[in-house]
């Protein structure tokens, strides 16, 4: 007669490891969903307007980098000018380029930059790539094989390994190029297909890329080379890397970053203090706008001040209806504080800027949602010279009058099933 008893032990075993790797599988999911630190919760006061050089001696001692005159910053409207500006750049590097992107997919777009990135490294131009490893997951492998076969150094940035599952959720959204350390780009855009064109169609998106040229640039690069120390161990330092660089305009520039690596989160406080110190107007363009309850308040207390706010977001054409949905939930005080909310109506709307007082203005990667405060690492260029903001404001009115404005009744008396929904959304915001 067979003895159960080693039977029974297997079996518990069996279940043993079972509810340990359930447990662990819940661990991974629960690190990863719990907000991190989330900064400041208490109002921040409104002291003093842009107009007070407490301002920029506040920004220089907040947000990081100081604010350094003397750039020109070129703004580019969606793929059609922002890739040709980036691609040229490029071609003529003679020492550096230093390229670091969320969204790098395989296609025509994907495919040119991959040649040209190619080609100067063959021609022995230093080039350094940092992938998300997320967001480069549609880059065909063979792509990757020939740029590191031309002499393209490729990191990702927070492989998925076993040993990092704390960190899945922390994903690299920086928009970074330098070439030669005398040029920089940043912005919104990804290395795909759906960005070409010109915004004329749900296949083109909507979208803002800025090149610069003066001393900021180094501030650019970095940015960049704290992320390639991260992946790589690294340091890039040097004349090819940092060279001296002369004014070569009249803007005031400062690169900004936030990082869960070293709890930084000045991008938002950034948002907050530059809220706070409104007193006209704040228009906001955001993909993914999100706002936690400090945001909200911060924004009706604008409202109370007597400032303008116009916010655009994105309207039918999406690329996520979760966080479309729960944007939608946090309207409401908005709306009934005379916020005006505005959808884009052509295709995804993935601009990221905000101008306040038509002389600050913030560009970069950075959405206004949790995700980008706190899980991301994000990088804004905050720009301080009215002519610039002047020019973003129109293009911020171009975009409004492709929009349709949403009214306090139209959020009120949307459907039942669409309000239940927009409010289970809501629960993921944390992570939106």
């Amino acid at each position: 007669m067979t003895d159960p008893k080693p039977r029974s032990r297997k079996r518990t075993i069996r279940i043993a490891a079972l509810a340990a790797a359930v447990t662990a599988c819940a661990g991974v999911v629960l690190v990863n969903l719990l907000p991190g630190d989330v900064g400041p919760d208490r109002s921040i006061p409104s002291l003093y307007g842009l107009d007070d050089p407490q301002f920029a001696r506040a920004a220089d001692a907040l947000y990081g980098p100081a604010l350094i005159p003397g750039n020109d910053v070129t703004a580019l409207r969606n793929g059609r000018q922002i890739f040709a500006a980036m691609l040229k750049d490029i071609r003529q590097a003679q020492h550096t380029i230093d390229f670091e992107t969320y969204i790098y997919w395989s296609g025509r777009i994907g495919e040119e930059f991959s040649k040209a990135l190619s080609e100067r490294a063959r021609a022995g131009v230093k080039v350094h790539l940092i992938l998300d490893a997320v967001g480069s997951g549609k880059l065909d492998k063979g792509q990757l094989d020939a740029m590191r076969g031309a002499g393209v150094e490729i990191e990702k940035y927070h492989p998925l390994r076993w040993y990092s599952v704390d960190r899945i959720n922390n994903r690299t959204h920086r928009k970074l190029l330098v070439v030669d350390g005398r040029v920089g780009f940043t912005g919104g855009v990804g290395i795909a297909d759906k960005w070409d064109g010109d915004s004329q169609d749900p296949e083109h998106w909507r979208d803002n890329h800025y090149r610069l040229v003066g001393p900021t640039v180094a501030q650019i690069q970095a940015t960049f080379v704290e992320h390639w120390l991260a992946t790589k161990g690294d340091l890039l330092v040097g004349t090819d890397y940092f060279p001296p660089l002369a004014p070569s305009g009249e803007l005031a520039g400062q690169m900004i970053r936030s990082s869960v690596d070293d709890g930084s989160e000045s991008i938002r406080l950034m948002y907050l203090t530059s809220i706070a110190a409104a007193r006209h107007s704040v228009l906001i363009g955001s993909a993914y706008f999100v706002p936690d309850a400090l945001s909200i308040r911060t924004l009706l207390e604008a409202r109370r001040r007597g400032v303008d706010v116009q916010i655009i977001v994105p309207g039918p054409v999406t690329d996520s209806d979760l966080t479309r949905r729960a944007s939608r939930r946090s309207w409401g005080p908005l709306l009934e504080a005379g916020v005006a909310i505005y959808e884009f109506q052509p295709t995804m709307f993935h601009c990221k800027v905000m101008i306040v007082d038509d002389r600050w203005a913030t560009i970069g990667s950075t959405n206004f949602d949790s995700r980008s405060f706190h899980l991301n690492s994000e990088a804004n260029l905050n720009v301080s010279g009215a002519a610039f903001a002047r020019a973003e404001r129109q293009a911020f009115e171009e975009d409004r009058s492709r929009s349709r404005q949403v009214t306090l009744d139209d959020w009120r008396h949307r459907p039942k099933l669409e309000r239940f929904a927009d409010w289970v959304a809501g629960l993921f915001s944390s992570q939106l």
